[in-house]
This record gives C-alpha cells, structure tokens and sequence, in this order.
C-alpha cells in the first residue's frame, strides 16, 4: 500500500533524512522542513497524506502545532515523534488529535508500519464519515422519521442551529413546531442556558407585554409584586414565541423593536434592560396572509424570517407513521407496565390507511389511549377507532335531509321559534368546549391541545358567547 505524500517536520537533518530512507520505497513523495514555520508554509501549498512531527522544534512546540491543525479541523493523520521517557507528551499529544506517536529510538520496520496504519486510519474514517453523510437520520434532537421531507426539515435545523439569525417555523397543529425550536436550541451554542415558550395565542392580549417583557409593582391591577418577563428570564438563551400571528397588532412594534434592539422595559418602569437571545417564531396558518389581512406587521415576519422552516403534515411522510407509533407504544407501553403490548397487523394497516388530520399530536394520543384501554396483548384496528368520532359526551344526533324546495327565501323565516330540543349551535359548541376545559383542571392550553384547535380560539369565542349572552 502507497502512503502518498508525507511530510516530516524535524530539526535534525540526519534524522530527518534517516526517516526520509526508510519511508522512500512506500511513500509518493516526502517533503522535509526543518521547523514549524517550514511545516506550515508545507502545510499551506498542499495537504499532505501524514505528518510525522518531532515536539521539540525550535521555533515552536509540536502541541502547539497540534492545537492549531485541530482548531482549522486539519484531517491529514499525524504520528508524533517523542524522546525516551516522554511518553506522558505523546499521550498528550494523542489527545491533541495526534494519530499515532513513536518513541526513539525506533527502527525502520515500526517507522513504515505506524505511518501506514496513520494513514489507512484516516482513509476509513473519511469513509465512515461519508456513509453517515449520505445513509438517512432516522431522527434528530426529539423528531422521529427517516422520510425525505423529515431529511430535509432536519438539515435546515442543523445548518441554522449554530448562528444567531430568527426563525421561523410554519406548520400544521401538531407538527413540532416546539420540538423545531428546542432542536435549534438544544443543537447551539446556547444549549446549557435557559429555553422560553411563549404561546401568544393562550395569553389574553392585556396581559401578554407583561408576560413578554415583565412589570413591577402596581402597574396594573394585580401586579403585586416585581416580576420578571419571558425576554430576562430567556437571557443568553433561547426565546420561542408560538403562535406569533396571534399577538396584538398594537404589540408587535414593541416586539420589533426589541428585537431591533435587544432592549426592553418592564410594564410600568422607566429602566431600559438588555438581553441577549435567539428568537424562533413558529405559526400553524400562513404568515403571508396574516401580514395581508393586517393581522401581522410586515417589518416584523421579516424580521422574524430570516430562516423559514415549513415542518410537513404527517400525511405527507406517510413513511415515518409506523416509526412514529412503535416509539410512543414502546414510551407509554413502558410507563404504564405493559411491555408485551404491540400492533396487530390490521392495526398497523389502519395507522397507514388514516389521513392524520391532527398530524403527529393526533398519532400520540391515540397511541397513548390505546396503550391503556386495549384489552389484550395487541392493539388491534377496533382498538384505533379511527373512524368518523363521536363525541362522548353529546350523543349522536339524526339529521333529516333537507327537502329541495328548501330556499333561501324559506332560511330567512329565523324569527319562528326553534321546536323543543334544538338550540343555537354556538351553545353546542360553547358547552363542549366549557366541558373539554373543565376536564381539564381549567388550564386552556391543555384543553385546547385536546380539541386540537389553537388556544387562541377558545379566547375568541369565550368573548363572542359573553356578547351573545
């Protein structure tokens, strides 16, 4: 096997030529320079195969060497070469990024042996490296699925991850859009400090500046006491605000210039604060449209939109269903004492078959349910009940057909009195919604995320039935 080219960089010549004369017959070529400045300027015309560095140069120390190849991620394998009884210096070394190391005095047979392994070292690396490269992420940070929309999804994460710029993540309910956010995090440099979600759409619009940027004491009825906002509490971390299309259109100048800034007061003080954070914005309806029915500033989503983010629907990487389910029966199977529980295969076919219309939220819970109501060791399809669902708590109601001479005419007749039984559909829906809520415990992020619908809704039409009522 031919080494190719190598480089020695030693200050003795009559080493330096003994090691030239023993690695001729199996080197392509070999370049010696005599110091570490001759190493680098060999270095910088052209990389060589392997390295064989002596530590004790007289211009510069041989780590110092490694710890600078290292920094500039220099491959080329290097074999440092070390006086006897140093051999506390080649570990070192070793854990500088050296290859391999030789003691002197050495012969020819271990010098030719050591740089040839250096060397085929390096080449399977390079080949291991390039084969993750290419073989498909089976998942990334806490996403699951190898499909080519979830492949490219998890390069823009891990490209975007390490800088500083906003992102913005769009998707359906039930995507991941958090779980975008928290694999940006998790995967920068700001990974040990804190991550702030923020649900714009679950706060009421009066109290969402102090959730964002904190107040003190008496600025508001019920501010008690100082207390700090989502921007400190975030600080040198990362702040991810969900929901964004949702915020009041009077807060959003505020919001743009902090982020412009980096500069904020808390509701009621006069004291400007600065922070330092990395903003991920995330909405599940089309930001575009939001900024053209006035909804959203237009200087804000670009601001916001330096890098988008669309996370696809679970139908479109149909691919990573049964991925997806076997990993949250084996999470929930393991939670609830049911290790052998497992799929049938009718089951596994009607996961397939299902259109998904909560996406990745809707598979979990239906995992999890099935997890503790399955009867036997299987979850079969009758388990899934994934047809059409009715609602426990309203029974079914029989709907006549409309007759054909029904018109708009006769639809205009609202003032007859509505026969016994039936009632405005607002108060069916407002009765469901109270009921979801009070299930529970009163918390409407949580009851929202059941009925699969944004928080923000449940605001609106609480307000809609108190001007009904």
């Amino acid at each position: 096997m031919s080494i190719g080219r190598v480089l020695i960089i030693e200050d003795s010549p009559s080493l330096a030529r003994t090691y030239e004369a023993q690695l001729k017959r199996d080197a392509a070529a070999i370049e010696i320079a005599e110091d570490g400045a001759a190493g680098e300027r060999a270095m910088g015309a052209g990389r060589p195969d392997c390295i064989l560095l002596d530590l004790n140069l007289p211009d510069a120390n041989g780590m110092d060497l490694l710890r600078s190849w290292r920094a500039s991620e220099v491959t080329t394998p290097v074999v440092v070469i070390t006086a006897n009884g140093s051999i506390n210096a080649a570990i070192e070394a070793m854990r500088e990024g050296a290859t391999d190391f030789l003691v002197k005095p050495f012969g020819a047979e271990r010098l030719i042996t050591t740089v040839k392994n250096a060397v085929e070292k390096s080449k399977l690396e390079k080949v291991v490296k390039a084969l993750e490269q290419s073989r498909p992420k089976t998942q990334f940070a806490e996403f699951i699925g190898s499909s080519l929309p979830m492949q490219a999804v998890y390069r823009v994460l891990e490209s975007a991850a390490p800088s500083n710029a906003g992102i913005f993540v769009t998707g359906e309910t039930g995507t991941g859009k958090e779980l975008a956010a928290r694999a940006i995090h998790t995967s920068s440099g700001r990974a040990g400090r804190a991550f702030i979600a923020v649900n714009c759409g679950a706060i009421p619009k009066d109290l969402i500046e102090s959730e964002l940027f904190g107040h003190v004491k008496g600025a508001f009825t019920g501010a008690t006491s100082d207390r700090a906002g989502a921007a400190e509490l975030a600080n040198g971390g990362t702040l991810f605000l969900d929901e964004i299309g949702e915020m009041p259109i009077d807060l959003q100048p505020k919001l743009l210039r902090f982020l412009q800034t980096g500069t904020y007061a808390r509701v009621g003080d006069s004291r400007i604060r600065q922070t330092d954070i990395r903003i991920v914005a995330a909405t599940n309806r089309d930001p575009w449209a939001a900024v053209r029915a006035g909804r959203l500033r237009e200087d804000l989503y670009f601001r916001l939109n330096v890098i988008p983010v669309e996370l696809p629907p679970l139908r479109d990487r149909a691919g990573d269903i049964l991925m997806l389910a076997d990993a949250f029966l084996g999470r929930y199977a393991e939670e609830e004492g049911r290790a052998d529980l497992k799929f049938a295969e009718d089951s596994r076919q009607a996961l397939l078959r299902h259109h998904w219309p909560g996406n990745v939220r809707e598979l979990e819970n239906l995992v999890r349910r099935c997890v503790v109501l399955a009867a036997g060791d299987e979850i079969d399809a009758s388990d899934l009940s994934l047809g059409e669902a009715q609602s426990s708590y309203f029974p079914p109601v029989s709907v006549e057909p409309v007759p054909p001479s029904f018109s708009a005419v006769n639809a205009g007749v609202a003032s007859r009195p509505a026969p016994a039984g039936i009632e405005p559909l607002w108060m069916v829906e407002k009765r469901a919604i109270e009921h979801a809520i009070a299930l529970c415990s009163d918390n409407v992020t949580e009851a929202a995320k059941q009925l699969e619908i944004a928080p923000s809704t449940i605001y609106r039409k609480r307000e809609q039935w108190s001007e009904k009522a």
